[in-house]
């Protein structure tokens, strides 16, 4: 035999040998006692909150995910969110949410913002990217949009100076600059994640965004591997809608964060898909990533055919979080699944679907 075709036989036999070997790769190793359940708060919330968190309880209890959840009934109509709500979450440190109807105009504060501010919930997270088998216009996307989450605009600092004149003051501070792009850049250096750009309006806010854009050139020159540029929040919206993919993290003030996270969710598949949390030094509250039609007309919750699929991204996202990432992997693989197919869809991604039904086909998926 010639040594050629010694050497042949000899790889061949190496490689069969190999693929009887079964391997499964360590992604978290536990400390004695991390299997152990964990408490979360759920806040079901109005509209079509009750509906996507009873997805979640559903598919948490079909995989035997180490969690229990304490839940509260919270309306966005209340004054203030229940104190026994808060002390149960600032016990648990962990919150899963529906979406909370904030009254239009009256003076009437949200309690999402009081939530967020009340437990220093500084940095929102919103992962906007294209699902395998939803077909969008662009391709490629995958942006995560960071924003500060305690001042700003959305602080709610409104008095009336005399009849028919209000001044709503934006507050912005060097300190929590800092802290929101030390997050983002953290963030984008732990996953991988190659540029940040921070969204402004200097140009014209020259003091208050002017001292944004200075924080984060600060904490941008102690991440050398990791580019960093700055786009005007007008031109941004515009650069979102025209060429998406550009874009990897970003970093933005607080209104408009949540102007572009939506305006990326809609690009990547709409607000039914895409996942978010709201996190602090202490505390983490999740629920789905963009507002827009988060509490969901009458009409989808008496026909059962609200979309449960961003909620459970994000609570793939709480267990990762709590530190379960097998259990993550799974609902995200099983939710991915659904999705690719394409049999089992709500309304608003082509489908005829209840939400029921995209539970029942997320739990046949799960391995």
């Amino acid at each position: 035999m010639s040594r050629r075709s010694l050497t042949l036989l000899k790889n061949l036999a190496r490689n069969s040998n190999a693929s009887c070997i079964q391997t499964r790769s360590v992604t978290y190793m536990p400390r004695p006692g991390d299997g152990s359940p964990r408490a979360v708060t759920l806040i079901p919330g109005d509209g079509i909150g009750p509906l996507v968190t009873n997805a979640v309880e559903q598919v948490m209890e079909a995989m035997h995910a180490p969690i229990y959840f304490e839940k509260y009934d919270v309306q966005g109509e209340m004054s203030r969110v229940p104190a026994e709500v808060m002390e149960s979450i600032r016990k648990n440190k962990v919150c899963l949410k529906g979406g909370l109807k904030t009254p239009v105009g009256g003076g009437v504060s949200s309690l999402n913002v009081q939530l967020r501010k009340e437990l220093d919930l500084f940095a929102s997270l919103v992962n906007c990217f294209n699902l395998p088998g939803l077909p969008t216009r662009h391709e490629n996307v995958d942006i995560v949009v960071i924003r500060e989450n305690t001042e700003g605009e959305y602080a709610g600092l409104e008095h009336e100076v005399v009849p028919g004149v209000v001044e709503s003051l934006k507050v912005i501070t060097k300190f929590c600059s800092e802290r929101i792009a030390k997050y983002a850049f953290e963030y984008a250096y732990l996953n991988n994640r190659k540029k940040v750009t921070a969204v402004h309006k200097a140009n014209i806010m020259k003091l208050a965004d002017g001292l944004f854009l200075e924080s984060c050139r600060e904490v941008a020159k102690k991440y050398p591997g990791i580019t960093y540029n700055e786009i005007i929040v007008d031109n941004c919206c515009m650069q979102l809608v025209a060429k998406p993919e550009q874009f990897d993290v970003m970093v933005t003030p607080n209104l408009y964060g949540n102007l572009v996270a939506n305006t990326a969710a809609g690009i990547a598949g709409g607000t039914g898909v895409m996942p978010g949390g709201n996190v602090g030094a202490d505390h983490a509250v999740f629920e789905q990533g963009a507002s827009a039609g988060n509490v969901g007309k009458d009409s989808i919750v008496r026909k059962n055919k609200a979309n449960p699929v961003a909620l459970l991204l994000s609570s793939a996202m709480m267990l990762r979080h709590l530190q379960f990432p097998s259990f993550a992997d799974r609902l995200e693989t099983a939710v991915k699944k659904v999705i690719s197919e394409g049999k089992c869809r709500t309304k608003d991604l082509g489908g005829q679907s209840t939400t029921q039904e995209v539970v029942d086909a997320v739990i046949a998926k799960l391995e």
